[in-house]
């Protein structure tokens, strides 16, 4: 691993901005800057906005519940995988997938992941921000600025254009804004727990009915849980990238625990809370109501600069992988260029706030489709059939000559489990119209898709191996 690090170092490049596999003197984030990294990303008004789609289908004690469990399984299961093969390499996220789906496989990962849902999460981001900075100068000037005006989009595109500059400079300004950003969000989320209850009691939220829900209780309950796994998946494209920042695998893998699970359990609990107590599912409409002007203003204000931290900090993890399977033509691109490139497609989104902000639980569900065959692939690929070793030179090495090399840079194997889960998904939620089928409301739709995209590459890799040990570098 050092010898293909090292060219990094002798250039006097940051190697925390190249693809290649970080040094453990190279890494820069402990326990507690991955946590604070992770709180920060995890508490913006994302979470606050999983709340509110929650409480579409449920109320206040479901919603605890369903939270709790989904969070809990993907978060888990986005800890081990990319979070751990990255920790544990420094490999960069898409990279390490090379030995899962094959170089060549990998790099269509990669632009499919950094490319759209990046790009979407950035906007949707940005939108949120926007709405925020829109509400707030309602609010200061007395202005009318509605959720779908033209106003929203440029303030968003601002807010896009502040990310930039941070990304621009690397992994280390996100590590500083976040040490200040991630304590004062938490502070935020706490109060705005404590206003709810000072508009309304535990019993009136407990009785106050869903927004909008199917009518059925139990498939209501399975739809929110569904959401919330769906949520979780959905810090795939993001964490790998920056677990390979940490020191040691315990620094890769419990601050998702505080950050990604508990820090947006809380977030998304306090979103229920106050779109039921409020009747809005729109997290910017709840700060000035339950504050008042000041409070409710210096909140908004606040939830707005943390959107751009959580833009900023999965924008370094798309960059870090577009850098690492782009070839060598991007790697000559500046990296200031690359950014802005990168968050090109969401400054065009930007400039249709209400198709994107009104769409949030179909567009989690999109997310999921992929991420949850894909997470049983990688999980199965690394902790069983390859008992959690990986070749670092081979990784890098290009495909005709590494022993991850498959079938001309492809692992067929991969791409069938990975769509047979896929399948499986839609045939049980339609990510389209968003309505489940019979067996929905006892399955789910992540966890079947993720069960038979696993048990599909180990099953057919084993067949594979039967006749021929070389496959993938297995044995």
């Amino acid at each position: 691993m050092s010898a293909a690090a090292e060219p990094a170092v002798l250039a006097g490049e940051d190697a925390t901005l190249s693809e290649l596999p970080l040094l453990r003197r190279e890494r820069i984030w402990g326990f507690w800057d991955y946590s604070s990294v992770n709180i920060g990303l995890a508490i913006a008004t994302w979470a606050f906005l999983q709340g509110g789609a929650v409480a579409y289908y449920v109320g206040a004690k479901q919603a605890i519940a369903s939270i709790v469990i989904g969070y809990g399984i993907s978060v888990l299961l986005v800890s081990l995988a990319p979070c751990l093969p990255c920790g544990r390499y420094g490999v960069e996220q898409f990279v390490s997938m090379r030995s899962v789906l094959g170089e060549r496989g990998a790099r269509v990962l990669m632009v499919v992941m950094s490319a759209v849902l990046a790009a979407a999460w950035s906007a949707v981001l940005a939108i949120m921000c926007g709405h925020a900075l829109a509400n707030v100068t309602n609010q200061l000037l007395d202005t009318r600025i509605s959720a779908g005006a033209g106003v929203v989009s440029v303030l968003a595109l601002l807010a896009l254009c502040s990310s930039w500059v941070i990304v621009a400079r690397g992994p280390r300004s996100i590590e500083l804004v976040n040490r200040f950003v991630a304590p004062g969000l938490v502070v935020v989320t706490l109060v705005m727990l404590a206003l709810v209850f000072t508009k309304t009691s535990w019993s009136e939220l407990v009785a106050t009915p869903a927004l909008s829900p199917w009518g059925d209780g139990h498939l209501d309950f399975m739809l929110a849980i569904e959401l919330n796994i769906a949520g979780g998946f959905a810090w795939w494209p993001n964490v790998g990238n920056l677990a390979r920042l940490t020191r040691t695998t315990r620094s890769a893998f419990w601050p998702n625990a505080i950050g990604l699970f508990l820090a947006s359990v809380v977030a998304a609990i306090v979103g229920v809370f106050a779109a039921l107590a409020l009747g809005s599912e729109d997290p910017t409409l709840w700060m000035v109501p339950l504050g008042g002007v000041l409070l409710g203003v210096l909140a908004l204000a606040f939830v707005g600069m943390a959107n751009i931290t959580s833009v900023v900090a999965q924008s370094y993890a798309a960059l870090v992988a577009i850098k690492g399977g782009g070839g060598a033509s991007v790697r000559r691109v500046p990296w200031g260029l690359l950014a802005a490139l990168i968050l090109a497609p969401a400054a065009v989104l930007v400039f249709f706030p209400t198709a994107v902000y009104d769409n949030y639980a179909r567009f989690v569900s999109w997310g999921a489709i992929a991420v949850a065959p894909l997470c049983a692939v990688q999980i199965v690929d690394f902790f069983v059939l390859r008992r959690q070793v990986l070749d670092v030179r081979a990784l890098h090495t290009p495909y005709a000559d590494s022993r991850y090399g498959f079938l001309r840079g492809w692992n067929p194997i991969a791409v069938v489990a990975i769509a047979l889960g896929a399948l499986t998904y839609a045939l049980l939620l339609n990510p389209v119209t968003y309505e489940p089928s019979g067996w929905f409301r006892y399955l789910t739709a992540s966890l079947p898709a993720f069960a038979v995209a696993g048990l599909v590459h180990y099953a057919l890799t084993r067949l594979v191996l039967a006749w021929r040990t070389d496959w993938g570098g297995y044995r």
